[in-house]
């Protein structure tokens, strides 16, 4: 992935906004969510699947969607001894994934990336959570404010070999400058101009994502919440075509 002088993604026309967007299936029940995915049909390609899910026998839907010919974008931001962590990772790449998250710190992003070495899984490091302000990161216990430590995170990431990060879309402009124009950029927080920001602090439209430098766009709420799931991403693709086309 490489990025022109403006911070957008080259390539638009070969990489599509159908690529781009992860549709975040945060529901309670597989059955909503195989009514989301027949909802919205061919046009989503991309699906994350997290821990509300994933515990509702999310797992074996996740290789049913990717048999299916589905990308998927497991969010199970795995942290544990080293070992614990490739170990896990050896098993979800034999699970077909195309994306999977843990938590950017260096020994387990090194066991990662060792444990999924030749294979095609995306590693992503999770910096800051988007729902974590300047206050929620001292009460954790961080001396950095969430800026400075997502851009630790981020060159640690890199150094590590790591195939992107997880970031909010405020950061990614300067994260992208860190990082290089090779790596992964994934954004959640997405919210189209007036959606209800629910829980989450640091936010942007998903036009103003990309032009930032965000490769990625997770979105949820705005699409599963929706009164019209299907009408809800099609404008959204539309917002983040006319983004990389401008």
């Amino acid at each position: 992935m490489r990025l022109d002088g403006n911070g957008i993604l080259e390539g638009a026309v070969t990489m599509p906004a159908r690529d781009r967007l992860i549709v975040g299936l945060d529901v309670p029940t597989i059955a909503e969510a195989e009514k989301v995915v027949r909802t919205l049909g061919s046009t989503a390609l991309f699906y994350k699947i997290g821990y509300q899910l994933v515990f509702a026998g999310g797992l074996e839907f996740a290789r049913d969607l990717a048999k299916d010919g589905k990308k998927i974008f497991l969010d199970m931001k795995l942290l544990d001894i080293d070992n614990t962590v490739a170990k896990g990772v050896e098993n979800i790449v034999k699970m077909g994934m195309s994306m999977l998250t843990l938590h950017a710190y260096p020994k387990a992003m090194a066991a990662a990336v060792s444990a999924a070495k030749g294979s095609d899984l995306c590693l992503l490091g999770v910096t800051v959570l988007t729902s974590m302000d300047a206050k929620d990161v001292i009460d954790a216990g961080y001396e950095y404010d969430p800026h400075t430590l997502v851009l630790r995170r981020a060159e640690q990431a890199r150094i590590a070999g790591m195939g992107g990060i997880v970031c909010s879309a405020e950061e990614a402009k300067a994260v992208r400058k860190i990082v290089g124009p090779d790596l992964a950029i994934v954004t959640p927080g997405i919210r189209p101009a007036g959606a209800d920001l629910g829980d989450q602090k640091r936010v942007m439209t998903p036009a103003d994502a990309l032009k930032a430098g965000s490769s990625h766009l997770v979105v949820a709420r705005p699409i599963v919440k929706a009164d019209d799931p299907l009408a809800a991403t099609k404008a959204i693709l539309a917002e983040m075509d006319g983004a990389l086309t401008a």
